[in-house]
């Protein structure tokens, strides 16, 4: 065993009582075990990945929680790693410790995003909600329409992007802030989707309030904030088509071998898995996978030695292709059976239920965190280095760009913003 694990099970020892409340959360955050790999100004102890993962390890094995959230799969801890990118890069000291200690000790655990609007989606910094300055100058107050917004009617706090400033060019305009979501003035409307559940919502934000101490990095550096947030959300969705495959849940055989037994095991139950069409479908997709693995692995290298790639993006791509061809492979080797659509498992088929709810979610990767035509352009300047196309809203200030008029999905409100060209009230 390491010494980091030693030291790790040590101190375990010394202080796990078997109770996981706030003394004990509190107590991991300040010994620097909650997230090991961030630096000592942001609760951790500067380990890298690989040591961070002996933390988790000495956690488990002792059956704490709470220990190396840094490393932990990304669904269990997007809430932290998102905002926590953010906050890491550009908060203050103080709001460190009363915004991002409560996201590591899971007081707060559960967050969303305010980004997406009607009429501001791949061009996200055509955004129209606006903050504007309360008379006292403690407080921003924030109206306008926000969409697609996971747990929006769970969630405690949000990410939020709103304009601040109307006069320059739109990514400049731009703020962002840790924003209350349990307040009077947000009204959450969900939505319904092609699977059957509502999953997204749309929030509407009327007079609600901001406090300045949340205004994270500056008013009017927004966009810049943002790209922490969001470089993490494409990493960790780009890492995600990995969970669950690693090498140690298929014994000695190398993922060279395993990476695809679900496809396997669905054209062995469809009785084709001689038939060479089904062969060599899924064998592209084999090496699909196997090239995508690599691709993040090589992506974590660059992470770790320039605090960024954007092989994220290059990954988060190749995921929406891989999981599109994957569930549409499955659905189809089901034959008639995948036409079963219910999740009651007393009376419908489970396995054609996941099957198609697969087929039909693949969508989310493709939009979700920067879409499919996002990732290429990313991809196009920042791996490729081809230049930019044309941008005739540049140096235009906001006020004086042509805008879309934002509209609920649910029909039965409009946005506040709906035919604002101006920005003025």
């Amino acid at each position: 065993m390491s010494g980091i694990y030693d030291e790790t099970a040590s101190w375990i020892r010394d202080n796990w009582t078997g109770t996981d409340g706030p003394t004990w959360r509190n107590a991991i955050v300040d010994a620097g075990y909650g997230v090991p790999s961030w630096g000592p100004e942001n609760f951790g102890r500067d380990y890298t990945r690989d040591q961070a993962r002996e933390v988790l390890r000495a956690f488990d094995d002792a059956g704490a929680p709470g220990g190396a959230r840094d490393v932990a799969p990304f669904s269990e801890v997007s809430w932290l790693l998102l905002p926590g990118a953010a906050l890491t890069d550009y908060g203050t000291a103080e709001q460190k410790e009363r915004l991002l200690r409560p996201m590591i000790t899971r007081e707060w655990d559960l967050g969303c995003l305010l980004y997406s609007e009607p009429g501001a989606g791949s061009d996200l910094a055509s955004i129209q909600t606006r903050a504007e300055l309360s008379d006292d100058g403690e407080n921003y107050i924030i109206n306008g329409q926000k969409v697609w917004t996971t747990n929006g009617h769970r969630a405690t706090f949000a990410i939020l992007i709103a304009r601040t400033d109307w006069d320059v060019p739109k990514h400049a305009g731009i703020s962002l802030f840790i924003f209350p979501m349990q307040q009077n003035g947000v009204e959450v409307v969900p939505i319904r989707q092609m699977t059957g559940d509502s999953e997204f919502n749309e929030v509407f934000l009327t007079d609600a309030v901001v406090p300045v101490a949340n205004l994270i990095g500056g008013e009017g550096n927004g966009w810049k904030v943002l790209q922490s947030a969001l470089g993490a959300e494409r990493r960790g969705m780009g890492e995600m088509a990995q969970v669950g495959r690693d090498t140690a849940e298929s014994g000695a055989r190398s993922s060279l071998f395993t990476r695809s037994d679900d496809l396997v095991d669905a054209a062995r139950t469809a009785d084709r898995v001689d038939d060479p069409v089904i062969i060599d479908e899924l064998m592209k997709i084999h090496t699909w996978r196997l090239t995508n693995d690599w691709t993040q692995a090589r992506a974590k290298m660059e992470n770790r030695s320039r605090g960024g790639s954007p092989l994220a993006s290059l990954g988060k791509l190749a995921n929406s292709r891989i999981l599109h061809g994957a569930s549409d492979l499955e659905f189809r080797l089901l034959g008639t059976r995948g036409l079963q659509y219910d999740k009651d498992a007393t009376t419908g088929d489970p396995v054609a239920y996941r099957t198609s709810y697969d087929l039909m979610m693949g969508f989310f990767n493709s939009v979700g965190g920067g879409t499919d035509q996002i990732q290429r352009n990313i991809i196009s300047e920042r791996v490729l280095g081809l230049p930019r196309g044309a941008q005739p809203d540049k140096g235009v200030p906001f006020r004086d760009v042509r805008k879309a008029v934002n509209r609920s999905l649910s029909g039965d409100k409009t946005g506040e913003q709906s035919g604002d060209q101006s920005g003025e009230k």
